[in-house]
């Protein structure tokens, strides 16, 4: 892969290896509020009315970061 090189000088600040997990368990939790609310009759949700991005998973946010001083990152 001669070209997996990132394109933005930006990263995630985390302890964890991946939010694969949260981000499964998330949306099997809002996929589950849905199907009970149009049971009832109501209108679902969207994504962002289920649950709070910012509490979704391990990251903390992102951060930007030098891609002169720290080529390594720039790497997928």
């Amino acid at each position: 892969m001669s070209r997996s090189h990132r394109h933005n000088p930006i990263r995630g600040w985390t302890c964890a290896d991946s939010e694969k997990r949260d981000k499964r368990l998330a949306n099997r939790r809002r996929r589950r509020r849905n199907r009970v609310l149009v049971a009832l009759g109501e209108e679902p949700l969207l994504d962002r009315e289920a649950y709070d991005i910012d509490c979704l998973g391990d990251k903390d946010g992102k951060q930007y970061f030098d891609p002169v001083t720290r080529p390594e990152c720039m790497r997928k």
